[in-house]
């Protein structure tokens, strides 16, 4: 590993050569970007892999197109046989004495949904006001072509070695992330990384992501009958299992909307609060729903616990007789404080479904992922570059952020490169949508995160 030392902030003469250039580069990024949000790469398996191949080809010729001597299509294949999606890997190695920089980004999609809750086509990139829609147009193609453009701005003149990784399973779980790291770990070994997924305090003002809330995730399973029975004979002292389902999923929060299963902690509260007014209205809640939980509500976001249910089995409206259904599932979603084991929230949340189980139904709980949490180091050399850059992209100062989201192979970074400075950085802001109806990017902050990224870059190489 190469020690990375405070070092001086370029000359505002360099800083207005580089800002020049990002801008005047900056609409061949946007094409870049449009292009690549046409290309459908959904890494779900029930979806056409082949645009997934396709994207990772695109990106490939980008990296290329970007001045990065070496760029590989690799894949790996698990011990039980899991054939991962195709990742792009750049390098252009390092001049003596300087470090190697890891950039991360993600090349695949989540599905788009209903078409009919797009206001334009998902895999269209379309314009409207400062904003550009489509699926994968901030998550997380956007980040993708940050890289590129920051790599393009600084041209012959990088100063560092860097490593450019774009994943194409990561909206699927990253199933063959630790695999891949450890084949190829002498490939993607760094002294900074930077990992470009996640999202800016708000339009305007920069953010530094410092923590990630863990994850688990799980179905549980409640059975009443072994097979179903007419609901006008039966109905009355049997209760079908959505209802039975339903009493239990009610008691995993308290009559205020806090988390109420024991064993699932809270880390400190952020010294920012989020304006109740905008968190309403960068959600879309509707009038007259109260938000749920008691605190600040960053705490509520990033260092609480929240438990979300995710999907549903039980019958259809459309299909539905006039039964007792014998059994229904949900699939629960679990975020963990930073600092939460996920086992053990695992085993709090089977305890408590299992406890809880109601007029005596028959529980079952099936175990799913398990992703740990993240918490910067408070300060280091890379993060003040990092600091640096952003405001003076911005004009303003990052603001320190917690995301309640979860990027759990986070943790597998740091367990394969231990020495490793990581800094989750981003192009969202909070009226992005990511995985939901009308993704979009705001362009005035991707040019600006495409500059920061480019400044990051010549300030951790060393100067005379």
């Amino acid at each position: 590993m190469t020690t990375i030392d405070p070092v001086p902030a370029p000359t505002e003469e360099r800083v207005a050569l580089l800002r020049a250039r990002v801008a005047e580069q900056f609409a061949g990024v946007r094409a870049d970007l449009e292009a690549l949000v046409r290309i459908p790469s959904v890494s779900n398996t029930e979806f056409d892999q082949a645009h997934v191949e396709a994207s990772a080809a695109a990106v490939a010729q980008l990296l290329a197109g970007a001045g990065m001597p070496q760029v590989d299509v690799l894949r790996v294949t698990t011990a039980d046989g899991a054939a991962g999606a195709p990742a792009v890997v750049a390098r252009r190695p390092a001049p003596a004495g300087a470090p190697t920089v890891l950039l991360y980004a993600h090349h695949d999609v989540q599905p788009p949904g209903d078409d009919a809750h797009w206001s334009s086509p998902a895999f269209e990139p379309t314009q409207r006001g400062d904003r550009l829609f489509g699926r994968g147009a901030a998550d997380d193609k956007a980040g993708v072509v940050a890289h590129v453009g920051a790599l393009r701005a600084l041209g012959d003149e990088l100063g560092v070695g860097v490593t450019v990784f774009v994943e194409g399973e990561e909206e699927v779980g990253s199933p063959t992330f630790v695999d891949f790291l450890h084949t190829h770990r002498d490939l993607l070994a760094a002294d900074v990384i930077v990992v470009a997924d996640s999202s800016n305090w708000k339009v305007g003002v920069p953010g530094l992501t410092t923590s990630l809330r863990g994850l688990v995730d799980l179905v549980v399973e409640v059975e009443v009958l072994d097979h179903a029975v007419h609901s006008g004979m039966f109905g009355g002292p049997v209760l079908d299992a959505p209802t039975l389902l339903a009493r239990l999923l009610a008691t995993l929060h308290d009559d205020h909307g806090d988390v109420a299963v024991s064993g699932l902690l809270r880390a400190a509260d952020p010294e920012v609060d989020y304006d109740e007014a905008d968190l309403r209205a960068d959600a879309g809640v509707l009038p007259g729903v109260r938000l749920a939980g008691t605190g600040p509500l960053t705490a509520r976001l990033w260092t609480r616990p929240a438990i979300g249910v995710i999907g549903l089995d039980a019958p259809r409206v459309a299909s539905a007789s006039n039964t007792i259904a014998p059994r229904a599932s949900a699939k629960l979603s679990v975020r963990l404080a930073p600092g939460q084991e996920p086992a053990a929230a695992m085993a709090a949340m089977r305890e408590h479904l299992l406890t809880h189980a109601p007029f005596g139904a028959r529980v079952t709980v099936h175990e799913g992922e398990l992703g740990r949490s993240f918490q910067a180091p408070e300060d280091s050399p890379g993060m003040q570059a990092a600091r640096w850059a952003m405001r003076t992209s911005w004009g303003t100062p990052p603001v320190d952020i917690g995301l309640g989201g979860s990027i759990p192979f986070i943790g597998d970074l740091l367990d394969v490169f231990p020495g490793a400075t990581i800094l989750v950085t981003g192009v969202e802001d909070p009226d992005s949508r990511a995985h939901g109806a009308d993704e979009s990017v705001h362009l005035g902050e991707l040019e600006r995160a495409v500059l920061a990224e480019t400044l990051l870059l010549e300030v951790l190489a060393p100067h005379a």
